[in-house]
């Protein structure tokens, strides 16, 4: 047995305005992860304020993001990232060698009803859970 440190994975959800599925996607695996990861996400041309819908589905099942803020994407975020999951930011996620890139296709919550974003939560919740596993193998 070694006494290594432990390194914590780092990972960073990128969308266009980081005030929807990037702010649900790092909430979600933040809650689930319990400090076991670290969480981070931003937005190619971040918007003024989280969509009003989105904090309300995640209040929904007790995750607040009322103290949440949209974050322009840096550089800086991209190299200190493990994993980089985009989600539909396009060409303006920067691309480094050696970071693990993951682009999950989802529906942007922007403008859409309670009920059209629920599932897009439950959809991320998904995703998150399954990257979880991988990123921290139960029992370690």
């Amino acid at each position: 047995m070694t006494d290594e440190p432990t390194t914590v994975p780092e990972v960073l959800f990128v969308c266009v305005h980081n005030a929807g599925r990037s702010q649900m996607a790092a909430a979600l695996l933040a809650h689930h992860a319990a400090g076991a990861v670290r969480v981070s996400s931003a937005g190619s041309a971040p918007a003024d304020t989280i969509n009003p819908a989105v904090r309300e589905v995640m209040a929904e099942i007790g995750l607040d993001l009322s103290r949440e803020v949209p974050k322009k994407l840096s550089t800086d975020a991209v190299e200190a990232a493990d994993v980089v999951i985009t989600m539909g930011c396009g060409d303006a996620c920067p691309v480094f060698p050696g970071k693990r890139y993951l682009d999950w296709e989802l529906t942007d919550p922007a403008g859409k009803a309670l009920e059209d974003v629920r599932p897009i939560r439950d959809d991320i919740d998904a995703r998150v859970r399954n990257l979880l596993r991988e990123l921290v193998p139960p029992g370690e």
